[in-house]
């Protein structure tokens, strides 16, 4: 897996340590159990938001580097506290592989999420239809936005976001909608594949409407795992490839384990959040 001086630079890095090599080798035999302990333990039985999204890597495979993704799944509970549920290593996305993930997360005790916030990764809406029927899922806007406007010109862009903004900071869904029918009628011809690609995901971009601004705070954008991923680039960056998949479980298992000690504070306004849930979810939060 990794070598003992990655082990000991990350221990360094994570816990300000220095340590022996002899020691790294006792601590790298040991950590695998712990890893696995982590990635199987029980979950609660409901959480209000889930997020999930992938870290790329370089990983050695049949003696060549190829890119892996991290799947990294995020969870707020009841008590609006942040916990990482578990981390999976893929190849690539399909709902088969979502599926998997899912399942292991019921099976961890999971049995109801309000609301999936997701990346357009493949194969995702129809795994979670399946496997948590009455979710709703909130495909990330920024996400959206960034790969929406990534072939428009330069000289466009700012007029074209400023119209864009009035799509998705809108008031209502039927402001929006109206809205998203302006910027057709103005951007459509110029960029055709820009306005598709917001009326074909319409469905799961439009679901925070439905909800108060302080929930649409916590659903509008991947933030929350955009800065943990944020924080696994900043402790792997010295590591920019691995040599299995279990050197890289043993990295982000250290890393996640650090920033989970962090995380001490509950969201925002979670005592009006979780309010408003009480009323749009009452029957699915337990007594």
């Amino acid at each position: 897996g990794m070598s003992q001086r990655d082990i000991a630079e990350q221990i360094k890095n994570l816990y300000d340590v220095e340590i022996s090599p002899e020691l790294v080798s006792k601590i790298s035999e040991k950590i695998m159990p712990d890893v696995t302990a982590w990635q199987n333990r029980p979950l609660e039985a409901v959480y209000p938001f889930v997020f999930m999204d992938a870290i790329h890597y370089k990983v050695k495979e049949n003696h060549q580097y190829i890119t892996k993704a991290a799947y990294v799944v995020l969870g707020i509970n009841l008590d609006g506290r942040k916990d990482i549920l578990g981390i999976w290593i893929g190849e690539n996305e399909s709902s088969k592989f979502w599926l998997n993930v899912l399942n292991e997360l019921k099976t961890r005790g999971i049995k109801d999420v309000f609301l999936f916030c997701v990346d357009g990764l493949t194969g995702f809406k129809q795994a979670i239809e399946a496997a948590f029927p009455n979710a709703q899922i909130q495909r990330c806007i920024i996400h959206q936005i960034r790969s929406s406007t990534r072939f428009v010109s330069y000289k466009h862009i700012k007029e074209l976001m400023a119209d864009l903004k009035k799509v998705y900071q809108a008031i209502s869904e039927e402001e929006a909608m109206n809205n998203l029918i302006l910027f057709k009628d103005k951007w459509g011809k110029t960029y055709p594949s820009c306005v598709k690609s917001w009326e074909e995901n319409w469905d799961i971009l439009s679901t925070f409407f439905a909800y108060p601004p302080e929930v649409r705070k916590i659903i509008y954008t991947t933030n929350i795992i955009e800065g943990l991923n944020r924080q696994f680039r900043q402790i792997t960056k010295n590591k920019p490839s691995f040599t299995n998949d279990d050197s890289l479980r043993k990295m982000l298992y250290l890393a996640s384990q650090k920033i989970v000690e962090r995380w001490t504070q509950r969201c925002r306004n979670w005592d009006v959040v979780l309010s408003q849930l009480s009323i749009i979810f009452e029957d699915r939060i337990p007594a």
